[in-house]
């Protein structure tokens, strides 16, 4: 039983998805489904947590939108995503940087990684 469930889960993995990391700024395009039209919305914003593995494994997107925070959770092989997109490396010391939902204006902003 096990064997087949592996089988599923390796064919349903996504590979054209960029890597990114906690603290990174990153674009979604999801695809929405309202009646019987389709349109791709744009979700801007800073990943704050990630968790799971393989196909359950989902990641967390932070923005704040006039003065209010709205955080999104996104399976990572889920069909609705379109394609995202890394605006900007960041660098963080934790895995998950849930500290950003109590700071507002220029305290909740994320250094950015030098590549060298």
């Amino acid at each position: 039983m096990s064997v087949i469930l592996d089988k599923i889960r390796k064919e349903n993995l996504r590979t054209d998805l960029p890597e990114f990391n906690v603290g990174d700024s990153i674009k979604v395009y999801v695809k929405i489904v309202e009646g019987t039209t389709e349109r791709i919305q744009l979700f801007a914003g800073t990943v704050i947590a990630t968790r799971g593995k393989d196909i359950e494994s989902t990641f967390t997107v932070r923005r704040v939108t006039f003065g209010q925070g709205v955080e999104r959770v996104f399976p990572y092989n889920s069909p609705m995503i379109q394609k995202i997109e890394v605006v900007r490396k960041g660098k963080v010391r934790s895995a998950n940087i849930y500290y950003l939902r109590d700071k507002i204006g220029k305290d909740a902003r994320v250094k950015e990684l030098r590549v060298k």
